[in-house]
């Protein structure tokens, strides 16, 4: 879920200062940083929701909704992709992965198949002429509502199949929202699930008869997991988080695979009454069920209410964290780390202190890091930039 009104919210925003006691990223030039979007260009009104993923050739590709009528999150929405052959130095013409046609496809979800090595893509659908508040109220058809495609490339993200889909499989009935992602999902790589394809996903449950609530209310929301076994041919629900309290409201997912196999989930927390914006859990089962209950993370209490992404580094590396780090606002990209399996973060880095919002973590290599994330001088929409980070940039 993204907030209505952003742009009026963060007009208002007042800059915050960079803590002074985080290392902030020194001005990068030449490969270390490009930007693969930039509003207004190639059609688009607005380039929003990066997701990113390596392929088996290296390749890099840097997903986004392109949004051409305006920066809303209903409309005229396709879903596109450019590709880099460098490790994100340079990058291809944006090329349209899923076309709305008037309506509005998005949530980028993309995961590379270890056993084929094909890029699998799951997205999300609603009508262009509808919005979250409508759908959330029940308001709308079937075929007005969220539905979930899933498509496939073979050539490392030169073409892709059209989208097929799956909606029937991963969508519970009752459910109304939804949305895959974003982000990149995982493919699990040990023990009895290795080769799964795993999605952090959620959705919005409709009240029970009789309440006096609408279906809009943040509470309503909850977390999910959706799962292949099969390459991306044929999905499952995995766990399903449906407390729907008011307390913890876990929103927009990520996952991350554990050295020891677990499965660590991060999720926005969606204006819960208890204090923080951040939640997580673990899946000992490939996603199947939760270890414990969401749970507000504590260590990354400077995040705002906004989606953020979780990446393992390999070979018993940290598992970092990224996301604004501004409680108050959609500003100054950071990086967390941690050495403890998620029990705790330390922010490493700071990118810069403008304003930013979504991003997106892939590996480049056994020890460079990338990060896609929308950033901009006076507003966070206005550019989606790559960057590329050493250990040494991670401290």
């Amino acid at each position: 879920m993204r907030p209505l009104h952003r742009g009026l919210f963060m007009a208002v925003v007042l800059l915050a200062p960079v803590a002074a006691t985080v290392p902030t990223a020194a001005a990068v030039t030449g490969c270390a940083s490009s930007v693969p979007y930039t509003a207004a260009h190639d059609g688009y009104d607005t380039y929003r929701i990066p997701a990113v993923v390596r392929t088996p050739d290296g390749g890099v590709l840097a997903f986004a909704e392109g949004r051409r009528d305006g920066a809303g999150d209903s409309g005229d929405i396709d879903v596109v992709v450019r590709r880099s052959g460098d490790g994100g130095c340079t990058w291809g013409p944006v090329d349209v992965v899923a076309t709305g046609e008037g309506d509005t496809r998005g949530n980028p979800a993309p995961v590379v198949d270890p056993a084929t090595g094909d890029v699998v893509l799951l997205t999300s659908y609603n009508s262009g002429r509808v919005s979250e508040a409508q759908i959330m109220r029940g308001e709308v058809t079937q075929a007005q509502g969220r539905r979930v495609f899933v498509q496939r490339s073979d050539d490392g993200g030169g073409s892709f199949s059209a989208p097929r889909e799956i909606t029937g499989q991963v969508k519970a009935p009752g459910w109304r929202w939804y949305a895959t992602g974003p982000g990149h999902a995982v493919a699990l790589t040990r023990g009895p699930y290795r080769g799964r394809l795993v999605v952090a996903a959620n959705h919005s449950a409709a009240p029970p008869a009789g309440s006096a609530d609408t279906g809009q209310e943040p509470r309503w929301y909850g977390a999910h997991a959706l799962y292949s076994d099969d390459g991306g041919v044929s999905w499952r629900i995995g766990f399903v988080d449906d407390t729907y309290d008011g307390v913890d409201n876990a929103n927009e997912s990520s996952a991350a695979e554990l050295p020891d196999g677990r499965v660590y989930f991060s999720a926005r927390d969606q204006h819960g009454t208890g204090t923080g914006n951040r939640l997580d859990t673990y899946s000992p089962d490939g996603g199947e069920s939760l270890a414990r209950p969401y749970a507000v993370q504590h260590s990354l209490d400077d995040v705002p209410i906004v989606q953020g992404s979780v990446l393992q580094m390999p070979d018993g590396g940290p598992l970092l964290f990224s996301g604004p780090s501004v409680p108050t606002a959609r500003q100054s990209m950071a990086l967390w780390s941690s050495a403890d399996d998620g029990l705790g973060f330390r922010r490493a880095l700071t990118l810069s202190g403008q304003r930013a919002a979504y991003s997106d973590l892939v590996p480049l290599g056994r020890e460079t890091v990338g990060i896609l994330y929308e950033t901009g001088v006076s507003g966070a929409y206005e550019t989606i930039e790559f960057r590329r980070l050493s250990p040494g940039d991670l401290g």
